[in-house]
């Protein structure tokens, strides 16, 4: 294993201690305010970003921003496979920022540095149509349509797929989160998907799945990698609970990963996910302590 792989790993380990944890998480839930909250992070490992007085909306998004700060740093130790890996799962910041555009106009993007894979010229869309071609000409290819719900489901496909071919271990975890995706759009929303979000779904839920007529089909037909995610929803008004499990099976199986002897990929997708998962429990609980901090079973769901 290179030296660089060996630095990287120690810096990706010494990162772990830029985490609030799931107790500390649920311990700001119980505050009273947002702004006790903000003052306690403040002074912790999202301090990067966070200011008294910010707006809900405006902590959330730093404390995402503070986690791709982290992958950008952490990126820059590692040699050319372990960027590439931790490029790939960071590719949420810039569907974030594809999404943003087209449906909140003026929201700043965040920062990806050498993280990007095409954002610098997909920002330069000035309308939906504009960023249909944009995608179109970048390696997260056309969505199928120009409306902001085509374009958004379009590039999260696109992203499942990326990271499945990108980072092996997350090859199930891409599966599993394509599959509530895809769920969620045909039976809950009962939205159609262009025919590149089901040509990209495919690739990961098999093509028997994106030909289902109902939800239990889906289910019955999902390959295997995918099928986890769902296997005892009974219908589309439960899918609340399959996101729930995929963020816990994340969890567990990035900790399992840390766990890993020596040096090499496995404890920098280990860090670089449980860092995000970090972060959303952080989220959670601006949004929780920004409702009074109760009650924290609310929190519980959220997290």
């Amino acid at each position: 294993m290179s030296a660089a792989w060996s630095a990287g790993c120690v810096r990706a380990r010494s990162m772990l201690s830029r985490r609030v944890g799931a107790g500390g998480a649920r311990e700001l839930a119980s505050r009273a305010s947002l702004e006790e909250v903000l003052q306690q992070l403040a002074a912790g490992p999202y301090q990067r970003g966070i200011r008294p007085g910010q707006s809900l909306e405006d902590a959330q998004r730093a404390v995402a921003a503070t986690v791709l700060w982290h992958l950008r740093v952490l990126a820059g130790w590692l040699p050319r496979e372990g960027a590439e890996s931790v490029r790939a799962l960071a590719g949420w910041f810039e569907v974030a920022n594809v999404v943003e555009q087209v449906q909140q106009p003026g929201t700043p993007p965040y920062l990806l540095g050498s993280l990007a894979v095409s954002w610098p010229r997909l920002a330069r869309a000035a309308s939906p149509e504009q960023m249909r071609e944009e995608l179109a000409a970048s390696p997260w290819g056309d969505p199928g349509g120009s409306d902001p719900r085509t374009i958004a489901v379009g590039v999260q496909f696109a992203w499942a797929v990326r990271v499945a071919e990108r980072v092996p271990r997350a090859q199930d975890w891409a599966a599993g989160g394509a599959a509530l995706l895809f769920a969620r759009e045909r039976f809950l929303a009962e939205q159609p998907l262009a025919e590149p979000a089901v040509r990209r779904a495919a690739v990961l839920l098999g093509a028997d799945a994106v030909g289902s007529a109902s939800f239990a089909d889906l289910r019955a037909r999902l390959r295997g990698d995918a099928r986890w995610v769902l296997s005892d929803v009974d219908g589309p008004g439960e899918l609340w609970r399959a996101e729930v499990r995929w963020w816990d099976q994340v969890a567990r199986d990035a900790l399992e990963l840390l766990r890993t002897t020596g040096f090499g990929p496995d404890v920098v997708v280990g860090c670089a996910v449980l860092l995000g998962v970090d972060a959303r429990k952080v989220r959670a609980a601006l949004e929780i302590s920004a409702r009074g901090g109760r009650p924290l079973e609310a929190f519980d769901v959220l997290a």
